[in-house]
């Protein structure tokens, strides 16, 4: 071999030994090892977005679950995560955790989306179910406390008298109650109650009805002056089949905060 080719293959030899220094994931000493050889050619600030890098792309090999159910062992899981950086420089590496990083919040923005039409959805269908519930009209509404018999604590008595407005028989309805005073912007009560309607109640006809609430409830317990005013709204009603017909009752509190906090998160540029 010419003195020429000599020098180009011991060029080539140095340029490849000055190469960047690659992680090792042959084994747990050989990975431990290739990190520090790889964190030492790095400035501080490289160094600590590496670290960081390096945990995003481990993690994102690992699967408890499937460890939990015995569907795959620990050391199989390691040689995942290290197979996962293994042969890669610290470009590469970052450069990985950069992409599972858009990969994951890619996922987390669609599944925040369909959340948001979910319950957005649902607000829609509970506006729309208030036309047909005020079909069903409650037309006196009373609420007292009785002596009960044997019993040191009074009974709660809800009295309604309803009528069936709508086309459809009805096998049990919903309702919202509220106990207040006028000129007090916060109610005594308000809470809510259903009834299953023997024999269900037929378009156009109408039935009184006492109902007696658990005592142990929040209606056995409100203490609300004379001039106290029972108001009661209809939510929801069911059919022949038992399945709801018509539902207003829309979305709790926790589910308008967690639509908000989406909504921000994901909507508002």
């Amino acid at each position: 071999m010419s003195n020429r080719y000599i020098l180009i293959a011991a060029l080539a030899a140095i340029l490849v030994g000055c190469g960047e220094p690659k992680l090792d994931g042959s084994t747990e000493e050989a990975m431990k090892a290739s990190v520090e050889k790889v964190s030492a050619k790095l400035e501080t600030a490289k160094r600590a977005e590496f670290q960081e890098a390096i945990q995003v792309v481990a993690f994102s090999e690992m699967n408890f679950g499937a460890v939990m159910k015995g569907e795959e062992s620990p050391e199989k899981m390691a040689g995942k995560m290290y197979g996962a950086l293994d042969g890669k420089t610290a470009d590469e590496v970052i450069a990985r955790a950069s992409a599972i990083k858009a990969e994951r919040a890619a996922r987390e923005k669609a599944q925040a989306l369909e959340e948001i039409a979910e319950l957005e959805a649902k607000l829609i269908e509970a506006d729309s179910a208030k036309a047909e519930l005020a079909k069903f009209t409650v037309e006196r509404s009373r609420f007292y406390l009785r002596d009960k018999q044997y019993s040191y604590r009074k009974e709660p008595i809800i009295e309604l008298s309803v009528t069936n407005g709508t086309a459809h028989p009805i096998s049990r309805a919903y309702f919202k109650g509220t106990i207040a005073s006028p000129g007090r912007s916060v109610p005594w009560l308000s809470d809510t109650f259903n009834y299953s309607i023997a024999g269900g109640l037929e378009p156009g006809e109408t039935a009184e009805w006492a109902l007696a609430p658990n005592m142990f409830s929040d209606w056995g317990k409100v203490n609300a002056p004379a001039d106290a005013v029972f108001t009661v709204e209809v939510v929801r009603i069911d059919g022949a089949d038992e399945a709801a017909l018509f539902d207003a009752s829309g979305l709790s509190e926790r589910q308008l905060e967690r639509l908000a906090k989406l909504k921000e998160q994901y909507l508002v540029n």
